[in-house]
């Protein structure tokens, strides 16, 4: 089976009068609109995986993730449709959700495990299935130059030209793959990193171990609203009111903290007038179903 989706990811450009003081342009890639579970960059961080896997003739995927994982989805749903089975180690005590449910739906098992033992995710792949010649493992995230090389295909779609690029990062794959692209066209953008963690300056070693040459970038490390999956009154209404001004979905755990970041840094004066700026819409608005009693 050819191991593909027809990316649909237009830009759009987002209108505020913010963004009219200041004398700038922002617009947003909708990788939202990829496809409705395999969104954004988790289909292009699987995309090469998955392809590894059939070349090795493994039909079995292992992954990791939370129990709101959007990754586990994505992975979920990409097994079904390109004929794989899946596994979901899942950190923590074992629950119930609608994400969960989500995965289960499209086939696949879920193994929860303590915290401590997941920390050690090569030894938990080993421990349940170090005896399947048939299992491929996959890092929680995506997480792997293969992730990398799936996300560098973004820039490859752009037909006009910026000055910024924002994205959310959790393992710095999506980013260093967005920088790799960006390089090897021998663009100028400037590539601005949100970390959604808490003291997120560890994020700029992850994002390095992807890079296929150094390069110039910018970590905004003060928009995490309390962590990882944390998020403030002050967040959650800013999410509010942008889903009413413009139709398009975001959420409190990447999208959401990207975007306010973005809206804030334009308040300060960070960016020149007649700047462009692209926000990459990095989908995983799934993420909504576990924080959707805080709306």
């Amino acid at each position: 089976m050819n191991i593909d989706l027809e990316i649909f990811s237009p830009v759009h450009q987002i209108a505020n009068p913010l963004f009219d003081a200041h004398k700038v342009k922002v617009f947003l890639k909708r990788d939202d609109l990829i496809h409705p579970m395999i969104s954004g960059n988790k289909w292009r961080k699987l995309k090469y995986l998955l392809k590894s896997a059939q070349n090795q003739h493994k039909n079995h995927l292992v992954t990791f993730g939370g129990a709101y994982s959007n990754h586990l989805l994505a992975t979920a749903a990409a097994a079904a449709k390109f004929g794989f089975k899946a596994t979901g180690i899942v950190r923590g005590e074992e629950v119930d959700n609608n994400t969960l449910f989500l995965c289960k739906l499209h086939g696949m098992q879920l193994v929860f495990t303590d915290r401590d033992s997941y920390r050690d995710k090569p030894a938990l792949f080993q421990k349940y299935f170090g005896n399947n010649e048939q299992a491929f493992f996959i890092n929680e995230g995506g997480s792997s130059a293969e992730g990398a090389q799936g996300c560098a295909e973004l820039v490859n779609e752009l037909t006009d030209s910026y000055d910024h690029i924002f994205c959310a990062c959790g393992t710095g794959t999506t980013a260093a793959g967005i920088i790799n692209g960006l390089t090897s066209h021998q663009l100028t953008t400037k590539f601005n990193a949100i970390p959604v963690f808490k003291n997120g300056g560890f994020i700029r070693d992850e994002i390095n171990h992807f890079l296929t040459a150094p390069a110039d970038y910018d970590l905004h490390t003060d928009y995490h609203f309390g962590g990882y999956g944390k998020a403030t009154d002050e967040l959650i209404g800013f999410i509010k009111q942008f889903v009413a001004a413009t139709g398009i979905v975001i959420e409190p755990v990447y999208t959401g903290k990207m975007m306010y970041a973005l809206y804030d840094l334009i308040g300060k004066k960070h960016f020149k007038p007649g700047s462009k700026i692209l926000a990459i819409h990095s989908g995983g608005i799934w993420g909504l179903l576990g924080m959707k009693d805080r709306f």
